[in-house]
């Protein structure tokens, strides 16, 4: 009975944070939004022990903050902020790119063919939600899409901080996004080439893909920075 009941406060803890970190990216909890574990709980009809753990790893995932007094906050991103995300990223992906599929056969890779049908699947609904512009669509399939890129590359820890910092950017843009009129010109759309590269193992397209995709992030913090708006107006 205990070790079900563990499983189970478990599974609740990470629902509850699965469904808030959909509302921030969803833009429904707006960066500055307070909230305590009682009215989350009361919303979700829950007791506040699973509620209090969720909202911990959140703010541990830098999505939230946490105030003895006042209870949580939705972390407010700057365009500083954005910029050095998307930095870090670009540093990291230059060493993954120096590095993947090194001295390695594709017939090497267990699954690795498969593993590229799903990542394919993916990239086509991914370009297709942002040639759409269906925000909502786009940035699931985006961090699906991104994962299973960086399961590709086999090491987790480095997989798990790239998906860390991408639903941070998301969380950060997507208030931006929803009031611009030129949303479509500003979300990326090359999905199904980085697919392509890294199937030929093309390593020159593949820097050039990501190059593309970092520089696509920069030239729009940079719009921000030169045209200052309030999140979620035009």
């Amino acid at each position: 009975m205990c070790a079900s009941g563990a499983v189970t406060r478990s599974t609740l803890r990470q629902q509850i944070a699965d469904a808030l970190r959909d509302e921030v990216l969803a833009g429904r909890l707006l960066p500055g939004r307070e909230f305590t574990v009682k009215q989350i709980a009361e919303q979700y009809g829950v007791s506040a022990t699973p509620v209090r753990e969720a909202l911990f790893d959140l703010s541990a995932q830098g999505l939230l903050e946490s105030d003895q007094h006042r209870g949580f906050r939705v972390h407010q991103f700057s365009v500083a902020d954005y910029r050095a995300m998307v930095e870090a990223r670009a540093l990291v992906m230059d060493g993954v790119i120096r590095d993947v599929f090194r001295d390695q056969a594709p017939s090497r890779h267990g699954g690795y063919g498969d593993a590229l049908v799903s990542v394919r699947r993916r990239a086509e609904e991914a370009a297709r939600a942002a040639r759409c512009g269906d925000l909502d669509i786009l940035i699931g399939y985006d961090l699906r899409f991104w994962r299973e890129v960086g399961g590709l590359v086999g090491n987790g820890y480095i997989s798990d901080f790239l998906h860390r910092l991408r639903v941070q950017a998301w969380m950060f843009a997507v208030p931006y996004l929803r009031g611009d009129a030129d949303m479509r010109d500003w979300l990326w759309k090359g999905h199904a080439e980085l697919v392509a590269a890294i199937t030929h193992r093309d390593r020159d397209a593949l820097r050039a893909v990501i190059d593309d995709y970092n520089g696509h992030a920069l030239s729009w913090a940079d719009r921000l920075a030169d045209h200052p708006a309030t999140p979620g107006r035009p």
